[in-house]
């Protein structure tokens, strides 16, 4: 093992001196005249760590099995609300030690099985000391590892890799060694984009075809690029709209992009990680499947998620929820008159923001304001700080939850709390497992009346009343196009080229008077704002 983690600390020492300067080279470098507008809405382009999520998701697409404790293991990815701002990302002791760990093994487990081994390699080694056979899969591997084709002196630097089998008389041990070091290479841990200068526009450059290509693949799959995508970046398809455009469109055939849409919104609409209901998984399930069918199936206007008038359950999760069941297998069942609608009736989302045991009106609330708004709410002046860790508390210790969260009438809070609180309480009539409720828990005294309000847009009365509230807003589309795109980017914090591009996305992918999340991904990918970077100033 000694010899095998020098010489990986030796290849990776070596490839970062190769290719200084050069990191992201191949594929077209033609920049092409770029237009002041197009040059406006480039955007700040940080390195940017795989989050763990796409870890393993590459490094399954890649070798053929996922690493089992990866979210064990690597620095945890902070949601914000998504897991992959680079604003954040910091290098730490923790990434190096976990990218060694789950190197050596993966790279244990893939070279002891002939089954995952033999693909990966490409080719039958005629001996310990094949060097034709090591370098071609050094050059072929190296190229989906790292993103990009290698540089001779790259192949050189892993080829050496090649003595640790030839002293331990094993070719596998050298793959071992050569494993490991693309798999705690600074770009494969690492998406970094250089670009070349554009003509004309100071600090604006112009990706290459590999770089646009790894863009689009992690956007859209959320892993590496696919060997064909791979191909055409070679072949400088990826440099013309039209050739972005078809690459886009196999992507979003591919069963992953659904899971990567799915996972967009389990972030952003925070029930990535829900609480132990026992029906956790057929909740995913079921909003998955409506997400997949407005966005994917029937190409539906995105408001139709909030609006839907049927679900996909299984019958265990119908009978939870009160409705009639789909038969023995999950299937599509109306809400009828159960005051349900769309995504907002479903446990995922009345499940996502529980606190003290229960449901919190003003965490339902400020989801509501700050994720489908897309409106924040500042934190409380230092003197009118409360003890957020205890529940609200009011004169009377017998008091009803809606006397105890009295904040948005009074006149030090309710600034904020009007803002969330009213909101919350129209949803108070389901509980944090998405269950109807009559009363609060325990306290058949305390009855539940449903009634919300939206100050500025209208009064509801359950989740089905508050998405008619909030499409009939025509405030909800701009907020998913900017949380698409902060997704796509990877950073929270937009600048005034930011917006423009999310505000031409949004009016042009709701043409027609509705939003379609498809067509805002495609308007976004085949962009000239998608294939260049602007150069991030320092603070």
């Amino acid at each position: 093992m000694r010899v095998i983690r020098e010489a990986c600390a030796l290849a990776v020492c070596g490839s970062i001196v190769a290719c200084n300067g050069n990191i992201g080279g191949g594929g077209s470098d033609k920049t092409g005249p770029v237009s002041a507008e197009s040059a406006q809405e480039a955007s700040v382009s940080g390195m940017r760590r795989l989050s763990v999520g796409e870890y393993r998701q590459t490094v399954t697409d890649l070798l053929g099995m996922a690493p089992a404790n990866a979210r064990e293991v690597l620095p945890v990815d902070t949601l914000v609300p998504f897991d992959n701002d680079y604003t954040i990302q910091t290098p730490s002791e923790a990434l190096v030690k976990g990218a060694e760990m789950l190197s050596g093994d993966v790279a244990d487990a893939v070279v002891a099985d002939p089954s995952l081994r033999n693909p990966i390699v490409g080719c039958q080694p005629a001996g310990n000391t094949d060097d034709a056979c090591f370098r071609s899969f050094v050059t072929s591997f190296g190229r989906r590892a790292l993103r990009r084709p290698l540089a001779q002196d790259e192949i050189d630097a892993f080829a050496g890799l090649q003595k640790a089998g030839a002293d331990a008389g094993d070719f596998w041990v050298g793959v071992n060694a050569a494993l490991r070091a693309f798999l705690q290479h600074p770009e494969f841990l690492y998406r970094v984009e250089i670009g070349t200068p554009v003509d004309g526009h100071p600090g604006v450059f112009a990706l290459n075809d590999f770089e646009v290509g790894t863009r689009l693949s992690y956007f859209l799959i959320g892993s590496s690029p696919p060997d064909w995508l791979l191909d055409a970046a070679a072949q400088g398809k990826l440099h013309t709209k039209e050739g972005v455009a078809a690459a886009a469109n196999e992507l979003l055939g591919d069963p992953r992009a659904r899971a990567r849409l799915a996972d967009f919104h389990a972030m952003w609409l925070s029930y990535s990680q829900l609480g132990d209901t026992g029906l956790g998984a057929d909740m995913h399930a079921e909003t998955d499947a409506l997400v997949n069918r407005i966005v994917f199936d029937e190409k539906r206007p995105w408001t139709d998620i909030l609006t839907s008038t049927e679900t996909f359950v299984t019958p265990a999760l119908a009978d939870h929820y009160g409705l009639p069941s789909p038969g023995a297998t999950a299937g599509w069942v109306s809400y009828g008159d159960s005051g349900r609608k769309g995504i907002m009736s479903q446990g995922t989302f009345l499940s996502a923001v529980p606190k003290f045991g229960d449901t919190s009106p003003t965490q339902r609330g400020l989801l509501v304001r700050t994720r489908l708004f897309c409106q924040p709410i500042p934190k409380p002046a230092p003197n009118l700080m409360v003890n957020i860790d205890k529940p609200p508390a009011a004169s009377d210790p017998n008091a009803c939850k809606k006397q105890r969260y009295y904040m948005s009438n009074d006149p030090s809070c309710s600034g904020c709390h009007k803002l969330m609180d009213p909101i919350g309480f129209g949803l108070e009539a389901f509980d944090s497992t998405g269950k109807h409720r009559d009363a609060q828990p325990g306290r058949p005294d305390c009855p539940i009346d449903g009634q919300g309000s939206f100050e500025g847009i209208g009064d509801f009365n359950g989740p089905g009343q508050l998405a008619d509230v909030l499409v009939g807003s025509g405030e909800v589309e701009s907020c998913v196009v900017k949380q698409l795109y902060r997704f796509a980017v990877g950073r929270m914090a937009l600048d005034e080229h930011d917006t423009a591009v999310v505000e031409r996305l949004a009016t042009d992918a709701s043409k027609g008077g509705a939003l379609r999340l498809g067509e805002a991904m495609s308007d976004y990918v085949t962009s000239d704002a998608f294939r260049l970077r602007r150069e991030e100033t320092m603070q």
